[in-house]
């Protein structure tokens, strides 16, 4: 995962805690953690591939 994105996603989380966010920065927020989710997603896949884990059919 690109660092810059990280960085990025923990200063909206804080930013939204601290003073809450513009709607433009709500926006941003809910589309950088699709991003970071679906990341995870596709690591995960692999990693359960590499391990020789498939799916029920």
């Amino acid at each position: 995962m690109d660092e810059v994105l990280k960085m990025r996603i923990n200063e909206l989380a804080r930013k939204k805690r601290q003073e809450g966010l513009t709607s433009e920065e709500q926006e941003e927020q809910a589309r950088l953690y699709r991003i970071y989710i679906d990341e995870i997603k596709d690591q995960l896949k692999c990693a359960l591939d590499k391990a020789g884990i498939k799916p029920k059919e």
